[in-house]
């Protein structure tokens, strides 16, 4: 006997109060099998680079995730390492062929919820969280430089929040002909699931976070009281975010 989760989610997209575009992409949907997918793209480059890509990766992805067929989780994990291999090559490649597009990237961070399993998955520094029983765990590590240094004991945790390398990535999807990620099978009970770019949790408090999270307000509008408080912060960044929250199950064979 098997569970599979019902719940409600949403997702948003805001420029801030200082970035001229937009270049974050986020969406939170469901398929056909009944899987739950969440992801944010959070583009690099500059002008239309940015948006380029995570528009890319993300359109992609989603439309690939769709398509998808019912599967275990080991076969969806396999599904996304070619999906995602194939959106870092349509980013590369027209980057490689048209100037306007040179050095566009973007992170991608996406979580797949099937049954009592979820798949973490993380290029670049966006972010996944789960929230549960009033505690608020990241599931997803960092991929910059400044992580990598306070990993391998060069700094501490108290100078990584100042260090004038906390925004050089060490990884994104379409800079470079080939990909890598992390991904994570971890058990899933019933959490709810929050993903975002680093201009909310760069603008927001891990504390914060947890209040809004903490009240009875629909997924839509926890998702707008996160954005407005990033924004009243100082709103330095774009901010993307998507979100799940589940509000019950049914139980399978």
């Amino acid at each position: 006997m098997s569970l599979r989760y019902k719940g409600i989610f949403s997702s948003a997209t805001n420029i801030g109060k200082v970035r001229i575009t937009n270049e974050d992409q986020a969406a939170a949907l469901t398929n056909f099998a009944g899987d739950i997918f969440l992801i944010i793209c959070d583009g690099m480059g500059g002008q239309n680079k940015g948006d380029f890509a995570s528009k890319t990766a993300l359109d992609f992805l989603v439309d690939s995730f769709r398509k998808k067929r019912k599967t275990p989780m080991f076969l969806t994990k396999q599904w996304l390492k070619v999906a995602l291999r194939k959106a870092n090559s349509m980013i590369y490649q027209q980057a490689q062929s048209n100037p306007t597009y040179k050095d566009a990237g973007t992170t991608c961070v996406c979580v797949i919820i099937q049954g009592e399993k979820m798949l973490v998955c993380n290029i670049g520094d966006s972010r996944a969280y789960r929230y549960g029983y009033g505690r608020l765990e990241q599931l997803s590590k960092d991929q910059t430089y400044v992580d990598y240094l306070y990993r391998t004991g060069k700094i501490k945790r108290e100078e990584m929040d100042t260090s004038p390398d906390r925004h050089v990535l060490m990884n994104a999807l379409g800079i470079y002909p080939s990909c890598s990620s992390d991904m994570e099978v971890l058990p899933y009970c019933g959490e709810s699931i929050l993903l975002c770019s680093d201009g909310l949790y760069n603008n927001v408090s891990e504390s914060e976070i947890r209040a809004v999270l903490a009240t009875d307000e629909r997924p839509d509008q926890k998702v707008n009281m996160l954005i407005a408080e990033a924004n009243a912060n100082g709103g330095s960044d774009n901010i993307g975010i998507a979100y799940w929250e589940a509000i019950g199950h049914d139980q399978n064979r």
